[in-house]
């Protein structure tokens, strides 16, 4: 009788979970149909403000304050996403080496940590919002906290989802364990209260060394695992109400310069399916392709001009290998080795404009994105030189090229197709440098060209695939959420890192490096490729950024010199093997084991350290064409 009311009971329990899953589905299909939504409008309101403004000189005064109010509900319900579907930047190479209950158990851990984390902040958020209403917007009126609504909405989305995900996709045996762990780490911490307090600064190290870093090698999502460690610190170090870490994060994410990241990544994907990236690399690969080793060059050249459109490195080398690697492969290229090409590639073109790193930085930091713009592009062809090179020596012992030398037509033909392309990314620049648009205006400018030339490709009977725009959108929303969200978070644990007197101590330690500006410079450079290979780009700017560059100016070293150095370093971090995020994401597009590329990438992670150091010690390089207005 006991065990058929047992069978009874698991058997209504498990209905019970799939029954939730069903409806944690159904929720997600809801969100993604609200976050398209809200980026398609988003494009929509910021075009109309560029053109009545400049077209026709009657500023839509209002389309800020619209933008701003559903750029927060935005990145809320695109943080939503990314979680649902496990696209929040998150370290799993150590996990990934662990035996299979280990890696079970880990994956337990790191949901429970996300939902303990959106659990605590949803109180707080509530307040946060229901504070904003009495304030309003200027123009329309408007209360803000229609705005920051979006912080408990999304928490509390975010706590059904990781709730739905810890039950569905961890067996009982793992989810006991993650509970029994948790909670052992979190009496330990309570219990250990007072003694963390008697401890100062050194408690940091507990805080947001320990816990940040064992929840990073867990696999926690970066941006949960910063969330958990300020919320831990708060509460049981200071008197500081977990109020603060909403506000620090609304703050974060609320920043309109950002708005250009989810716009740009929507860009990235539009140049996949209106062919203009294709017809980059064909017009490449008619000029170079008959060269030895011309291809290498081809993917050197195209990553560097995409890059300067899409603003995302994972879409630049998803835009260009897939076109490029089945024809390298033809004629001969070892798979591997376009794999180590690809994630040197990527790390050179980080300084290209519109990078996301480089919006971050003058979104952040207080840097002119315009100078930043124009300071970025020789630092890149620094790096893409010295790639260059590698290449040109390893061509000279490799097999001789295959492809014919190109007519004088076939290249005109190719050129054609291309200009379209070739003339966004100037055009993208002219508009920033000039000061016609804003980054987040010439994100949408962008936008619309590349949807108009794929309609009038589509009108002429190419193959432009515009029933994916639904696709795209959610695809962006949930990328731009994942960063977004780091971005927040790390905007909160600045915050605590600053009350705590980290950042003067840290200040007086970089100042205080042997050799003045050159030490600190060299410091600078070891210190953001460990943390760009550990963190990401985004996230290692928003943390150390705003402590960072004071240091710098105080030292007499140049904003936008020091932005190329800091950088190239996380690129160089980012794409080295063991912990390089890009280096996995470059083997994963280029369809290989990451074993086989990792001996062959150092080469060309070399020539980079060598073009990061002449970037270092030759500032012209970052400066030479700034304005008076800029330095």
């Amino acid at each position: 009788m006991q065990t058929t009311h047992s069978l009874t009971h698991g058997s209504d329990a498990a209905q019970s979970i799939r029954l939730s899953a069903v409806l944690a589905k159904a929720l997600v299909r809801v969100v993604e149909l609200a976050a398209a939504a809200i980026l398609a409008i988003e494009v929509g309101v910021l075009f109309c403000g560029v053109i009545w403004r400049y077209a026709l000189n009657d500023p839509l005064v209002w389309s800020d304050e619209v933008a701003s109010a559903l750029f927060s509900w935005l990145a809320m319900l695109g943080a939503v996403l990314a979680l649902s579907r496990g696209e929040h930047m998150k370290m799993t190479a150590v996990v990934k080496k662990w035996s299979p209950a280990a890696q079970a158990w880990a994956e337990s851990v790191a949901s429970l940590t996300v939902c303990v984390f959106v659990a605590m902040i949803m109180l707080p958020a509530t307040h946060h919002a229901s504070e904003q209403m009495d304030i309003t917007t200027p123009a329309l009126g408007m209360p803000d906290g229609f705005r920051a609504a979006a912080l408990p909405v999304g928490a509390a989305l975010m706590l059904i989802v990781a709730i739905t995900k810890l039950f569905m996709l961890n067996s009982l045996k793992s989810c006991v364990a993650a509970f029994a762990t948790v909670g052992v780490v979190a009496a330990a911490l309570w219990f250990s209260a007072p003694a963390l307090l008697s401890m100062g600064n050194l408690n940091l190290l507990i805080f947001f060394i320990a816990i940040v870093g064992g929840a990073i090698i867990l696999g926690t999502p970066i941006a949960f695992a910063f969330g958990i460690a300020t919320v831990s610190y708060l509460v049981l170090v200071t008197h500081a109400p977990l109020a603060i870490v909403v506000s620090r994060m609304d703050e974060g994410m609320a920043n309109l310069v950002l708005l250009a990241v989810p716009v740009f990544v929507l860009l990235g994907t539009l140049l996949e399916i209106s062919g203009l990236a294709r017809s980059l690399v064909n017009f490449m690969c008619s000029l170079l392709g008959h060269v030895r080793g011309g291809l290498q060059y081809v993917l050197l050249g195209a990553i560097f001009l995409v890059s300067g459109i899409s603003g995302s490195k994972a879409a630049d080398m998803a835009a260009v290998a897939p076109a490029l690697f089945p024809e390298m492969k033809k004629h001969g290229s070892d798979p591997d080795e376009l794999a180590a090409l690809l994630s040197a590639s990527g790390a050179m073109t980080e300084t290209i404009p519109p990078s996301l790193v480089l919006i971050t930085i003058g979104a952040v930091c207080g840097v002119s994105i315009s100078a930043l713009f124009v300071g970025g592009l020789l630092p890149a062809v620094v790096a893409t030189l010295a790639i260059a090179v590698v290449c040109w020596l390893r061509a000279r012992s490799g097999p001789a090229p295959t492809l014919k030398r190109a007519s004088l037509k076939q290249i005109g033909l190719t050129f054609l197709a291309a200009f379209p392309a070739l003339l966004l990314p100037i055009l993208i620049r002219v508009a920033v440098v000039e000061g016609v648009a804003t980054a987040t205006e010439v994100s949408t400018l962008a936008v619309g060209y590349t949807l108009v030339f794929a309609l009038l490709a589509r009108a002429v009977g190419r193959n432009v695939q515009l029933k994916r725009l639904y696709t795209m959108l959610v695809d962006a929303a949930a990328l731009s959420g994942a960063i977004l969200l780091i971005i927040g978070l790390a905007t909160s644990m600045a915050w605590a890192l600053t009350r705590s007197g980290f950042s003067n101590q840290l200040v007086a330690l970089m100042q205080s490096a042997p050799g003045g500006s050159i030490g600190f410079m060299l410091v600078t450079i070891v210190s953001f490729a460990i943390l760009g290979s550990v963190l990401e780009g985004i996230p290692a700017i928003v943390l150390f950024g705003p402590l960072l560059f004071p240091v710098a100016r105080a030292l007499h070293v140049n904003d936008v010199h020091y932005a190329m150095v800091v950088i190239l370093a996380m690129g160089l971090g980012l794409f080295a093997p063991p912990f390089g995020v890009g280096f996995y994401a470059a083997c994963a597009i280029g369809k290989v084991s990451p074993d086989g590329v990792g001996p062959k990438v150092w080469r060309y992670m070399f020539a980079l350290l060598i073009a990061l150091l002449v970037v270092t010690f030759v500032p012209w390089l970052s400066t030479g064409f700034l304005s008076s207005a800029h330095i």
